[in-house]
């Protein structure tokens, strides 16, 4: 039904072609390069053959379905062809229409995870918040290394407040992975009792990531961390690295942490060897 013409490889052929007839225009590799913004305009703009005719740049515009532009978006994922850059550019500019079907791809276990992370881009180019449970459902049960749900994260990130109180509800059902994610959004919001006794919990708990927690208690600004914080700094095998994170966490509370030397911390040595 949908035709995916490999947009990828035409433009490709269209910059080999230029680049052999302009080759004499540029001085060596980097101008080239430089040049290629303007070059892929002209991609945009020069009527072609294998669209009848039309330009690359207004293909896909004479489409405004939302259902027909989704799916042939599902249609190039499936026939393993690039989902051009046009076409959801042109999903973008259609916009809340096509957020349905998107949210339907993100729920469809039969769809690609590589076309999953395409949709979750589109929502948040388009600033959706429809996906918002959804998101926060893939927190509360992910694994520590997920790549789909830390795209779900970044978007809902970028939802701020709209995302804040369904996250605090989610947070007390949330596996340990998924209370780290959700952290690192609360963190942003300090004065949450729960979410402080959380970033203290873990902060206690991982001592080969406390660089890390240490940030959060930082961004969250409760001087109670505070106690925890300096003992960490004052740690004989505390590393240059995670030193410095604490020490900033210390100082964003007000407080002054120890002066220390780190012989032998290659980090250190190499820093300090360079005033």
């Amino acid at each position: 039904m949908f035709e995916c013409i490999d947009f990828d490889e035409h433009l490709a052929s269209f910059v080999t072609e230029y680049m052999q007839a302009h080759q004499k225009d540029y001085k060596n590799y980097d101008a080239m390069e430089a040049d290629m913004p303007a070059i892929y305009v002209r991609f945009l703009n020069q009527p072609a053959d294998w669209l009848d005719g039309l330009t690359p740049g207004s293909y896909f515009t004479q489409f405004e379905d939302p259902k027909d532009l989704v799916d042939w978006m599902i249609a190039y994922d499936q026939k393993g062809v690039a989902i051009p850059d046009l076409l959801l550019e042109q999903i973008e500019n259609v916009g809340k229409p096509c957020e349905k079907r998107l949210v339907a791809i993100l729920k469809d276990e039969e769809m690609s995870d590589a076309l999953k992370m395409t949709a979750i881009g589109v929502l948040r180019t388009m600033e959706s918040t429809q996906p918002k449970m959804l998101y926060i459902q893939w927190q509360m049960e992910r694994e520590r290394e997920d790549e789909l749900a830390d795209n779900a994260l970044e978007s809902l990130a970028d939802m701020g407040r709209a995302a804040l109180q369904p996250i605090l509800e989610a947070l007390p059902k949330a596996n340990e992975a998924g209370q780290e994610a959700l952290l690192d959004i609360l963190a942003n919001y300090p004065g949450n009792e729960q979410v402080f006794q959380l970033a203290q919990r873990l902060f206690r708990a991982n001592p080969d990531r406390r660089a890390l927690f240490a940030g959060y208690l930082g961004k969250l600004g409760d001087d109670r961390a505070m106690k925890d914080l300096m003992a960490a700094a004052n740690d004989p095998e505390l590393n240059y690295i995670d030193y410095l994170e604490i020490r900033n966490a210390i100082e964003r509370l007000g407080g002054t942490a120890p002066e220390r030397t780190f012989e032998g911390d290659p980090t250190y040595e190499a820093l300090s060897g360079m005033q």
